[in-house]
Formats: structure tokens, sequence, C-alpha cells
């Protein structure tokens, strides 16, 4: 994905909330069903993007993501919030709650 591309994901009035996962990761996949929750939830009030870092290697490491998975929100083009590894589903919504 080309750097302008994920920049112009990551631009705009609605928070962004990115899951850097990889397909090899264990918590990576016992997270993606709260994100897909989540996106389901947020249907509307924010958008939810999933980024492998083994295919998109250059915005990771853009980003300096270490570890998988790694959850950040973004708003309006700048990083608001940062979380890594397999966290409750609540702290994700708090966190989009308080930038949406």
């Amino acid at each position: 994905m080309p750097k302008t591309t994920f920049q112009s994901l990551i631009e705009g009035p609605k928070p962004v909330l990115i899951d850097f996962h990889a397909e090899w990761c264990g918590p990576c996949k016992s997270m993606s069903p709260v994100i897909k929750d989540i996106a389901g939830k947020y249907s509307g009030k924010a958008r939810v993007i999933k980024i492998d870092i083994d295919k998109n290697p250059e915005i990771a490491n853009q980003y300096q993501v270490r570890g998988v998975p790694t959850f950040m929100i973004f708003k309006e083009g700048k990083m608001v919030w940062r979380e890594s590894g397999a966290i409750p589903a609540g702290m994700i919504t708090k966190a989009l709650d308080q930038f949406s």
C-alpha cells in the first residue's frame, strides 16, 4: 500500500482504527473477531482498517511497529492513540469514543 494511499485513509474528521497484524500471529487471530465486532458497532462513526505487516513493511516501519497486534487510532492524519498486544475490546472502544 503506497504511503499516499495510507495517508489518505487516515485523513478526515472521523477516527481511524488501524489493526497492524500478521497471518502467523496467535494474538492477532484472537483479536480478529473483536476488531470485526468493533468495526460493526462503529460503522459510520469510525473506520477500521487491518494492515498485514508482512505485506506492508514500509508502513509498519514508518510507524515503528515492533510487535503485533498493534492498534493505532488516527484522527485528521495524526496518531492520537496506540496500544500493542491482545487487549480488551473496552480499551479500544473507550479510545474510539474519546476521539469520535
